[in-house]
């Protein structure tokens, strides 16, 4: 079958299009025919050996759109089943294998391009939205890197909970027309979203912020959260670690949280099934969308990697398999 693999970390030019066996299934596993791939920004880091240790060969990829080609006897898919995934050993590739407990079937209605765009990003930022930052209708909300894939999703998703203030940073403000039209009440950039937000809410601050970023953003977050307000760390796009003191917590009876659906999908997988359905469901009935996916072929993932370290897209990236 054709896939990308790296026998190294590095830049893109280490994503290598070639042949490989074909995987097979253990019990309780699928094997799925791939029809799409999403490029996350977890999968630069992989690359290029900063966040993983890695066993090389090396096949990049979160997660998937395709079909079910194979099952476990007594599974609960079947051969033809239209499903999304979180694969075992990577996505870029014509077929990958995955748990049943990380499998979830989606609606006819759902077009694979539009299905592969969203099981990391917006099961993602259901959870942020609900689950971790518990986000209520009287709240004022920062979203950062809020034209992202996940950014893009979390701004809707805050709409659909009928947020009063949705506040979305971006590093290029030419992308505030896109994040407004998801749904945000403001777009600001990096060097100034600390007043901004500060002055949309009376010196007060935000109730939550939405920090993907670290580094530096995360102590300037702080500088803008309420009283009782929670910080929600969910990723360190920036490369750097995020600091704060327990003098920033304590006495502002302040939260900060964090989570990571890397770890779920290890250690609480059945937490995401029911969230996967809800997404399903709001992507079947137009209540969420990626207006902008950038789709690329498979044998062109080096293309698609380097506009995402350009950080000159909005949306989604795909590869097409």
């Amino acid at each position: 079958m054709k896939a990308v693999i790296q026998n190294e970390f590095g830049n893109s030019s280490v994503l290598k299009y070639t042949n490989i066996e074909k995987p097979k299934i253990e019990e309780n596993e699928v094997l799925i025919r791939t029809a799409y791939t999403s490029v996350n920004y977890a999968d630069i880091k992989n690359r290029s050996g900063n966040k993983a240790k890695g066993k090389f060969p090396m096949i990049l990829g979160l997660d998937m759109a395709g079909t079910v080609e194979e099952v476990d006897e007594n599974s609960p898919f079947s051969i033809g089943d239209r499903v999304i995934a979180f694969p075992k050993y990577g996505s870029y590739a014509e077929y990958a294998v995955a748990k049943e407990s990380l499998v979830y079937k989606i609606p006819d209605s759902v077009s694979f391009e539009d299905a592969a765009a969203f099981p990391t990003v917006a099961i993602l930022s259901y959870i942020l939205i609900h689950e971790i930052g518990q986000v209520k209708e009287t709240d004022t909300i920062v979203i950062h890197s809020a034209a992202g894939g996940v950014g893009s999703m979390l701004v809707q998703l805050a709409k659909l909970a009928k947020v009063k203030q949705i506040i979305g940073v971006v590093g290029d403000i030419n992308k505030a027309t896109y994040v407004k039209e998801l749904g945000a009440d403001e777009v600001v950039t990096y060097d100034t979203f600390i007043e901004t937000v500060l002055k949309m809410t009376n010196e007060e601050g935000a109730n939550v912020i939405f920090d993907s970023v670290a580094g530096d953003v995360t102590s300037q977050s702080l500088d803008c959260l309420a009283l009782y307000g929670t910080l929600v760390q969910f990723g360190n796009s920036s490369g750097k670690a995020g600091n704060f003191k327990t003098s920033d917590v304590h006495s502002s009876c302040r939260s900060v949280k964090g989570f990571s659906l890397g770890t779920t999908r290890k250690h609480y997988p059945e937490r995401l099934a029911p969230v996967a359905e809800m997404v399903c469901k709001f992507f079947a009935e137009g209540k969420l969308e990626l207006p902008e996916v950038h789709v690329f072929e498979l044998s062109d993932v080096a293309k698609a990697h380097d506009l995402m370290e350009s950080r000159k897209y909005q949306g989604k990236i795909l590869l097409k398999v």
